[in-house]
């Protein structure tokens, strides 16, 4: 594979090709290989022999994750919540997890009612507050679950003081890197265990393509857990799927800068602006996470949350008075999309009823903000 020392951006575009000497006639993008079984040899132990065990373009997904993450092993998934479930199988009956207040709903009924008959055991804690979350530690405890920023308050994790407290109670240390992207945040060298992804978000970019990952720093008996039920229980990702998620890597550190931009111009339009009560943004002064997250993140990244004057109707109206940014709930497409948060996380949530979360895309941000003041006008 390519050397890890090489650029970031170069890493992007060509570390899914292997060290041998190109000859005429080679493709420069390998191909598909949709082919469900392959030929065997007497016994080598690596072959590819069946697709949902292994495949070649998934191989090439792997590594390239892997080397953007700067960790050593990838185990690529069907979505982010089939990486995120086989990271929690991957855990013992009785086992102790520890989530934030603040993160994906998914993720968070994953843990406390799905895998609740599995015997898992999961208790929040504020993890802006890196004490809470030492003297929350049980005995039981085997996992810390980090989402920074969270979902959708944007609160900042100090990612290298968590992985501090986790290596001295022997706890494994998960990131869930979606938001920022490996261009904005490199948990693995910030002390992380490992890093999962929704890669259907920033690193798939376009909104058409559905997956997930997991990312280790090491090879060891727990990574080999998930590698086992990524393959076993077979939620794996399509080699169309694969290759496709290739094809729009190989952009992804240029459209994180624009998203990373737009979302700087855009938050601080909102702070300014009279109908809004309230931004949650990082890179934003006034954010309480401003100067962890400007340790530990290169940029900002393309998502805001903002609470309007008004009530659960007046964000309902202005959501849906936009002509431009589609209301939608998922996000990291070049498209701008914004949601009425609290209808997608249901009754239980503590989400403000007045917040809208915004993912900023690729506009131009003086359209963007024109299309702002037309969907204000419903207030």
């Amino acid at each position: 594979m390519i050397d890890r020392k090489t650029s970031f951006e170069t890493r992007a575009i060509h570390a899914d090709k292997q060290r041998t000497k190109p000859s005429a006639g080679d493709p420069v993008i390998y191909p598909r290989v949709n082919s469900t079984v392959f030929r065997m040899s007497a016994g080598n132990d690596d072959d590819i022999i069946y697709t949902r065990h292994d495949n070649p373009n998934r191989r090439q997904l792997e590594a390239v994750l892997s080397s953007l993450e700067g960790g050593v092993a990838c185990a690529a998934f069907s979505s982010g919540m089939a990486a995120s479930t086989a990271i929690v199988q991957s855990l013992l009956p009785g086992d102790h997890v520890l989530i934030p207040e603040n993160l994906y709903h998914g993720t968070r009924k994953l843990m406390q009612t799905i895998m609740k008959p599995w015997g898992l055991k999961s208790e929040t804690v504020d993890m802006t507050r890196p004490e809470l979350l030492e003297k929350a530690v049980r005995p039981e405890t085997r996992l810390v679950w980090v989402e920074t920023p969270s979902n959708p308050l944007l609160q900042i994790t100090d990612i290298a003081e968590v992985a501090a407290i986790c290596k001295r109670q022997n706890l494994l240390l998960v990131v869930d890197n979606t938001w920022p992207s490996p261009v904005n945040q490199q948990p693995l060298l910030l002390g992380a265990d490992l890093v999962m992804h929704s890669t259907s978000k920033y690193i798939g970019g376009h909104s058409d393509l559905l997956g997930g990952a997991v990312i280790a720093k090491s090879e060891n008996e727990f990574f080999d857990k998930i590698r086992d039920i990524q393959r076993s229980a077979g939620a794996v990702p399509s080699p169309d799927d694969c290759w496709l998620m290739l094809r729009s890597i190989r952009t992804l550190p240029y459209r994180m800068k624009g998203h990373n931009e737009h979302a700087g111009v855009i938050a601080e339009y909102l702070e300014q602006r009279s109908s809004v009560e309230k931004v949650y943004y990082p890179g934003l002064k006034g954010h309480p996470g401003h100067a962890v997250a400007k340790k530990q993140m290169c940029a900002s990244g393309g998502m805001i949350s903002f609470l309007v004057k008004g009530d659960r109707d007046a964000a309902a109206r202005v959501v849906q008075g936009s002509s431009l940014i589609a209301p939608v709930t998922s996000l990291g497409g070049v498209e701008s999309t914004w949601e009425h948060r609290i209808r997608s996380e249901g009754p239980d949530t503590a989400t403000p009823a007045n917040l809208i979360r915004l993912s900023v895309g690729l506009e131009h941000p003086d359209d963007l903000i024109a299309d702002i003041e037309l969907a204000f006008q419903q207030l």
